[in-house]
């Protein structure tokens, strides 16, 4: 294997975990400060407050997208083992 194919090989890893990652991420962020604003606007700090609903946001999430994640890992680990001819040298 040569550097570039094992360059090309971990920015291909990165990039797919990147976008498997991005639904959470934004689910989170969206979460978090729809919560602040409540928290603001009702004068509440508790910490469980701001908790419990990112956690429901983040279970509803994996049920949303786990098809879409589990297909794009299957069409990640194909196209990972279908060339794997590339990476043996």
């Amino acid at each position: 294997m040569t550097a570039h194919a094992a360059v090309e090989l971990f920015r291909h890893t990165l990039v797919t975990m990147f976008w498997l990652s991005l639904p959470f991420v934004a689910l989170g962020f969206i979460t978090g400060v729809l919560v602040s604003l409540i928290q603001v606007v009702t004068s509440m700090q508790d910490a469980s407050f701001s908790t419990v609903p990112r956690l429901w946001a983040f279970f509803l999430g994996l049920l949303l997208f786990l098809p879409w994640m589990t297909l794009k890992l299957i069409a990640f680990t194909t196209g990972l083992l279908g060339d794997f001819s590339r990476y043996v040298h």
